[in-house]
């Protein structure tokens, strides 16, 4: 372990030396006065005065050496699409939206918002985007109106680029009439809507804001249009996340930090080498896929696989002939994907070729031991899971195997990785633990390149949310629980605000809470995150009713819940749906009124739910009781 440790003291130690070195593995149109600006924290400012651009460190630098070798492949199992695109190819898709955008009056410091499917097209946005200086917003497929409203208010997009429909588990999702309410009821107006027509959604009348993509790109099939160099610490993109409040935080990174961050990680966590394929099998509006579907893997000269469907259609055996199929090198996924394959016939996997792969990477959600060790039994290859979050934009804890190929541990994402001053610390007190003492994840000042700079448009909120939570000490809080045994290996126990990780999403139980309460029947409500063997976590829901007789035999309660679920769908999309709703007559409360939610959580996952001493009357919490060990058949 003396190299890892050596390596990862050198970044800590001397950030600016290890950074300056990094930072030469990419392009610097203006090279940098200054490696870290730390005169304003907990604010840094990494590679300052270089001018750089992603979209040419992960495109345009490559047409010299690899201009033919394929930087895109694309499939749709959903629509049996699959398209692939060179360097080369990929550069001239990239100019032409560059081009469209620009002629709808995008420009330099502009938001562009992207609601968009896994299709092509929004990874040439998103190039597009940076190639102009503009600022890239995406907005995952998932999300309801209410949603895309709440984020056009914050980002005040120049320009929405969406597309009639995705597709997922062969159903259609229509895309434009949910652009149609988020328009109607946000307060900021684009002026135009860009819309590429993948022929899936049934005709409609065309808004008069929206602009067909494909005749532009028609016309500007020829377009050159030359990289804008960006200041290293000019915002590259806003990434919207769940908070512990229902308005969501707008994660903003930077340019040349968050390049030389990705450059990086992929020698060292990765192993990915120019000429590989990597298939992450994320969404791009996820953090994982901005990261590890576009940026990472095209700056470091890899071919990324982009992948439109689920795991199990047209049948389990998928993903595993997608790795025979397009060689496969390094695989990238959540374990929820892997338990949903576990539950599938075996001689899928043994049917498909995979000599190709070395490694497959997990994130997004605690790896459980039983999952791990099926999977790295069933391929023969390392399985390497790393921890880390849309705030960071990178890992934060993984083996770093390009570094030194530490033994992995059965529930441990692995230890620190380089340029993260890691800590577990008493939430009360503020002082480090001792091993194996649970307390607060946090990250020492500078955060590394890559991470973010602050909250858009609220520097306040950035200082605020992260860097205050800690008594007496300025650091990052991750809000995550965690331990660190005697080996320096950590182990991540769950949050300690109220927000869930559901299948890798992160959902803040404060938005499902709002939405279940703006139902006209409900009184209150109680949202915790709860265990669940497939998902890592689900949300169980408590609500009290203005009239309690509503939900007084089961079938009115079993109505009354697919009401509530469908309004949950209807404001925040499916992925925020709870697992079940279910009616009491008072929620459990501290004496000051103070919701209990933590043993709510640890009655619903069977636990003791501890000092219950302040609680005010114990049948509030035997109702929960009483309903869970019932398990009543859900409305879903």
């Amino acid at each position: 372990m003396s190299r890892y440790r050596d390596f990862h003291r050198r970044s800590i130690d001397d950030p600016e030396t290890f950074w300056g070195t990094e930072a030469q593995r990419i392009h610097w149109e203006t090279p940098f006065d200054t490696v870290l600006d730390r005169s304003n924290p907990p604010f840094s400012r990494w590679f300052t005065g270089g001018r750089t651009n992603l979209c040419h460190n992960a495109v345009d630098r490559h047409l010299v050496a690899r201009a033919q070798q394929n930087a895109l492949v694309y499939v749709s199992t959903e629509t049996g699409i699959e398209r692939r695109y060179t360097y080369a190819e990929l550069y001239a898709e990239i100019n032409r939206m560059a081009a469209v955008m620009r002629s709808l009056g995008v420009k330099r410091g502009d938001r562009v918002l992207l609601y968009l499917p896994m299709i092509p097209e929004a990874v040439f946005a998103m190039l597009a985007c940076a190639r102009l200086g503009a600022i890239h917003s995406v907005v995952f497929g998932g999300f309801a109106a209410p949603n895309l409203a709440a984020r056009i208010d914050d980002a005040k997009p120049a320009l929405i680029v969406t597309a009639d429909a995705g597709a997922r588990g062969g159903r259609v999702i229509d895309y434009t009439p949910l652009v149609d309410e988020a328009l109607a009821c946000a307060r900021h107006q684009p002026p135009h809507v860009l819309l590429i027509d993948r022929q899936l959604a049934p005709e409609r009348l065309n808004a008069h804001y929206l602009v067909a993509y494909e005749p532009l790109r028609e016309q500007f099939f020829n377009a050159h249009v030359p990289c804008e160099w960006l200041e290293s610490n000019e915002p590259s993109y806003v990434l919207y996340t769940s908070g512990t409040t229902g308005k969501p935080k707008g994660v903003q990174r930077d340019v040349g930090g968050y390049a030389v961050a990705l450059a990086a990680s992929m020698e060292y966590i990765f192993e990915g080498r120019a000429g590989d394929t990597m298939f992450t099998a994320s969404d791009i509006g996820w953090v994982v896929g901005h990261s590890y579907i576009i940026y990472a893997p095209l700056i470091a000269g890899l071919t990324t696989i982009m992948y439109e469907g689920t795991p199990v259609r047209p049948d389990g055996g998928i993903w595993w002939r997608l790795v025979e199929q397009h060689g496969i090198n390094l695989m990238f996924t959540a374990p929820t994907a892997l338990r949903v394959l576990k539950k599938q016939d075996p001689k899928l996997m043994k049917a498909a070729d995979l000599s190709s792969l070395r490694t497959l990477f997990l994130a997004g959600e605690p790896l459980d031991e039983p999952t791990s060790t099926w999977i790295a039994d069933a391929l023969g290859k390392p399985v390497v899971d790393n921890y880390w979050q849309t705030e960071t934009g990178w890992p934060i804890l993984a083996i770093q195997r390009g570094v030194d190929a530490l033994p992995p541990k059965p529930g441990s994402p692995g230890v620190p990785v380089y340029g993260y001053n890691l800590s577990v610390r008493n939430e009360n007190t503020g002082e480090p633990c001792t091993p194996g003492e649970k307390g607060v994840i946090t990250l020492g000042y500078p955060l590394p390149p890559g991470c973010m700079t602050t909250v858009w448009g609220d520097d306040k909120r950035f200082v605020e949310t992260y860097w205050s939570s800690v008594p007496g000490r300025q650091v990052y809080s991750t809000f995550d629980w965690g331990i660190r045994d005697e080996d320096g290996y950590f182990f991540i126990l769950g949050r300690t605000d109220d927000v869930i990780n559901v299948a890798g999403h992160r959902l803040g139980t404060r938005e499902i809470e709002e939405s279940i309460a703006s139902h006209p029947n409900v009184a209150e409500v109680a949202v915790v995150g709860v265990a669940d063997q497939l998902k890592g976590q689900v949300a169980m829901a408590f609500a009290v009713l203005k009239d309690p007789a509503l939900a007084a035999d089961a079938a009115g309660a079993l109505k009354l819940e697919g009401e509530v679920m469908k309004r949950v769908d209807e404001q925040l999309g499916a992925v925020a749906r709870p697992a079940r709703v279910r009616f009491v007559t008072v929620l459990p409360k501290t004496r000051s009124g103070k919701l209990l939610r933590r043993a709510i959580q640890a009655v619903c996952e069977g636990r003791d739910p501890g000092d219950l001493t302040t609680m005010k009357g114990p049948a509030a919490l035997q109702q929960v009781k009483d309903l869970v060990s019932a398990a009543a058949p859900s409305a879903s």
